[in-house]
């Protein structure tokens, strides 16, 4: 996922609306769409493009191209049947990936069932951390600890792969720390610098984020 992806947002309540207005100020290209026309008349000033239609009505995705965009998140967690006809029709309509909100984990793993890619519940990741992590092409997760300075996951790029973190050198080349290595269920805290990384692990990097780019 990236910037370069194509998004929609099914659902303008306060996540979605958040979803989409974090995608749209970093340059994606989104859509948004709910069924309440005022609600969509709200939104505009902040996304610029919005649609009032039913996310439920297979014509009506097709009106609005469902078929060419690459990832789609359906934020109505208090609708589960409008959740799962949406999700079921853009996996139908040939979306590569749908990330749907959830209310219940029994919720999840309804949509889990019916197609959805991914599943998010809002107490644990607000709609702008969401937004970012899907802008964030190549990391796994991306939390910001300030303003200037974010905690990223992300996989051992394919360069890497049979090379130590002293012959690397990342914090000269890409201003980036190591601070742990993610094997299966194991966390690494205490490094060895000398051991060669594989293409099973993932690190956890603390970068300053104006330097994430060069990551990527």
């Amino acid at each position: 996922m990236g910037i370069n992806q194509t998004y929609a947002v099914f659902g303008l309540g306060r996540y979605g609306r958040s979803v989409a207005k974090e995608l749209a100020e970093n340059g994606a290209e989104v859509v948004a769409v709910d069924n309440r026309e005022a609600v969509v008349n709200a939104a505009i000033s902040e996304i610029p493009y919005c649609k009032c239609a039913d996310v439920t009505d297979p014509e009506a995705l097709r009106q609005i191209g469902i078929a060419n965009i690459d990832v789609v998140i359906v934020t109505m967690a208090n609708h589960l049947e409008a959740s799962v006809m949406a999700t079921m029709l853009c996996k139908e309509l040939g979306v590569k990936t749908v990330i749907a909100k959830c209310a219940t984990e029994i919720n999840c793993k309804i949509l889990t069932k019916v197609g959805a890619d991914r599943v998010v519940f809002p107490e644990s990741e607000s709609g702008i951390h969401l937004a970012k992590n899907l802008l964030s092409s190549g990391f796994m997760d991306i939390i910001e600890l300030s303003q200037d300075v974010s905690m990223v996951e992300m996989e051992v790029k394919q360069q890497w792969i049979g090379k130590n973190l002293i012959e690397l050198n990342l914090r000269k080349k890409y201003s980036i720390n190591v601070v742990a290595i993610i094997e299966g269920k194991n966390v690494n805290t205490n490094i060895d610098p000398e051991v060669p990384l594989t293409q099973d692990m993932r690190l956890i990097v603390i970068a300053n984020r104006a330097k994430l780019n060069k990551l990527k």
